[in-house]
């Protein structure tokens, strides 16, 4: 599948928009960032949260850098037949580092069917 990089970028704010409220209200100094592949230029990796979760923070407070929730694009393509295929992963993959800012670790995510 293709998909030019604002396109996705769309793609991924309109998924946003579809979360529940109860899932975005948290969500303080969190930015969301959309590349193309991660670092090594693999195509497994499909989204990172990097950051320090809710959970392990001590003293948090102004002058923090945000978290980032990275979404990468061309793996999302490699893995989607189609647009509502790529909705779906993408959906997924927003919940997925969502939960790992929140300090739920990957463990439990599949347990709960998000990994």
């Amino acid at each position: 599948m293709e998909m030019d990089a604002a396109t996705f970028e769309k793609l991924v704010v309109d998924e946003l928009d579809l979360l529940p409220d109860e899932m975005v209200e948290g969500l303080e100094n969190v930015v969301f960032v959309v590349e193309d592949r991660p670092e090594d230029g693999s195509l497994d990796l499909l989204g990172l949260y990097d950051g320090l979760a809710l959970t392990e923070r001590g003293h948090y407070g102004m002058g923090e850098l945000p978290d980032r929730i990275i979404l990468y694009r061309e793996p999302h393509l490699a893995q989607a037949a189609d647009e509502t295929e790529l909705r779906d992963e993408v959906h997924t993959t927003l919940v997925h580092e969502i939960a790992h800012f929140f300090g739920i670790p990957d463990d439990q995510l599949h347990e709960m069917g998000w990994a």
